[in-house]
């Protein structure tokens, strides 16, 4: 089935960015030109999808702000794009009512996903090439749901999903066990999850009882992992750069990565940074 839909998670507090984010949501965060969620918007249009859910929570009503239909500048460069987008694009909002984690947030999305194949994008996530469209040829191929993984060094496994797997073509995994957040001589690889997914809508069977998990909420990662027992899931190896907002050095390198690369301010920052000292 085609991946038609996609369900973008931005409900997080953002408390790794603070004050940044005392009254703004870190999806908002500027990177250059724009803030963090349209590059992931922009991400799953640019892998063909016309259905997108956002997830927010309290203190998120700027994202649905921007999303609106504004009086903008019509030849504005930097609005021009997202005009012809939202002509293309649906999007639509639920709040999740309380703090409960990654795997209760998508809980909001079944009856949107219905029983299609759906995209699943953090919203504080920046991919570099984007990542999903790989996703989506990848479920293609295989016909089961794909998560993205990174390889991560040796000190960074405490901070991520690992996952456990056999490697059935080149970059490509069998899922065969996942674990959330393990200490470094726990884990059963450096193979991290990275934010991106194309899921089936089966994880929801798997969501409905879970009880929580690392830090007490409802972990998508410990859903994957049941669901894995029984379904095949395959990992796919990104060999890109990803940058979570939600952390403020990862924020300023992505700022630099795009800067340099945009045809506006390249030239002239790229200059000045070889000038700084």
């Amino acid at each position: 089935m085609k991946v038609k839909k996609a369900v973008i998670p931005a409900a997080g507090y953002g408390t790794r960015m603070l004050p940044i984010t005392k009254a703004q949501p870190k999806e908002m965060v500027p990177v250059v030109h724009k803030p963090v969620i349209q590059y992931v918007v922009e991400e799953a249009y640019y892998s063909g999808i016309r259905e997108i859910l956002i997830i927010t929570g309290k203190h998120k009503r700027a994202i649905e702000d921007h999303f609106d239909r504004g009086d903008l500048p019509k030849k504005e460069e930097y609005t021009e794009e997202l005009e012809r987008i939202l002509d293309e694009v649906s999007i639509f909002f639920v709040r999740q009512k309380e703090q409960r984690g990654l795997g209760d947030a998508v809980k909001y999305a079944e009856a949107f996903v219905d029983d299609e194949p759906f995209a699943l994008l953090l919203g504080d996530n920046i991919t570099i090439p984007p990542c999903t469209e790989m996703l989506v040829n990848v479920f293609a191929r295989y016909g089961g749901s794909v998560i993205a993984v990174e390889r991560v060094p040796r000190e960074r496994i405490p901070l991520h999903g690992i996952i456990k797997g056999s490697e059935l073509d080149k970059g490509i995994y069998r899922i065969e066990d996942m674990i959330e957040k393990p200490r470094v001589e726990e884990a059963p690889s450096d193979l991290a999850v990275l934010g991106r997914y194309v899921l089936t809508p089966e994880i929801f069977d798997y969501l409905k009882n879970l009880k929580p998990g690392y830090g007490g909420e409802i972990q998508l990662t410990d859903a994957l992992r049941d669901m894995a027992k029984e379904k095949d899931v395959y990992g796919m190896l990104y060999n890109g750069r990803r940058y979570d907002i939600g952390n403020k050095l990862e924020w300023l390198k992505a700022n630099v990565e795009i800067a340099l690369g945009d045809v506006e301010l390249g030239r002239e920052f790229k200059e000045w940074l070889a000038n700084l000292r």
